[in-house]
């Protein structure tokens, strides 16, 4: 049993939003990503998944997108992105879906590992930072505490598990600085982290990857991953 990592899969199964205009990285995606992910994953695996999962704006529009994950092996933990308009009552997608939990405000245990995390904001420091931001940033530095607090009480019953933290956005701001989401990462102990939003070879290039103030940084984006899910070995800290 393993975990594995992908975010920003931007399906439009619903919708005319065809990302092969975003270059060569997504031509034919979907499919690729689907033979990709039957090669890899197994029914015992689990996926995180966080963000950008589909271009729907409305849930009907999604629905298609959710149902092609739903059908993929493994179990799914789905986080927001910015482009997840559709995202709703978390009660009501986590009925709805047997195979996906829908993660905000709380965390889920699978193979020793605590899976926290919320999608996070620009930081202080990014260009065009604005008052409306500030508030967006601190909502979600809250999202990741409640989040992590509930993956501390599992750590209590199980002190050998390790937390694996997603972010969609980088949790830090472009030049790379120190944000709040680091200071409550080191806060609990955090070791590993993912996160996807990084789209196209120069900004893949300029992007954190590797081990930084003592935390292990994996940028999983779907293109930078060639649509290929990425196993987590959260207890060596390395990345296949």
């Amino acid at each position: 049993m393993s975990i594995f990592a992908l975010s920003d899969p931007h399906l439009s199964l619903a919708v005319d939003k065809p990302m092969d205009l975003f270059g060569g990285n997504w031509e034919n995606h979907a499919e690729r990503l689907r033979q990709n992910w039957l090669e890899l994953v197994k029914p015992e695996d689990t996926v995180v998944m966080p963000g950008d999962l589909s271009w729907g704006l409305r849930e009907e529009e999604a629905e298609p997108d959710l149902a092609f994950l739903a059908g993929l092996p493994g179990k799914k933990v789905l986080l927001k992105g910015n482009h997840d308009l559709w995202w709703n009552s978390i009660s009501k997608l986590n009925a709805k879906y047997d195979s996906m939990y829908f993660l905000q405000n709380t965390c889920y245990f699978a193979e020793n590992t605590i899976i926290c995390g919320t999608r996070g904001w620009l930081c202080p420091g990014d260009s065009g930072f604005s008052a409306d931001d500030e508030k967006i940033y601190k909502r979600e530095l809250g999202r990741l505490r409640f989040s992590l607090e509930a993956g501390a009480k599992l750590k209590a019953e199980h002190p050998d598990a390790e937390f694996l933290v997603a972010f969609h956005y980088p949790p830090f701001n472009e030049r790379q600085e120190e944000s709040g989401f680091m200071d409550i990462l080191r806060e609990f102990s955090v070791k590993q982290v993912i996160y996807g939003h990084v789209h196209g070879n120069d900004a893949h290039n300029r992007a954190v990857r590797g081990v930084r103030g003592g935390i292990l940084y994996h940028l999983v984006s779907c293109d930078y991953l060639n649509c290929m899910p990425k196993r987590i070995d959260s207890m060596e800290g390395r990345i296949f």
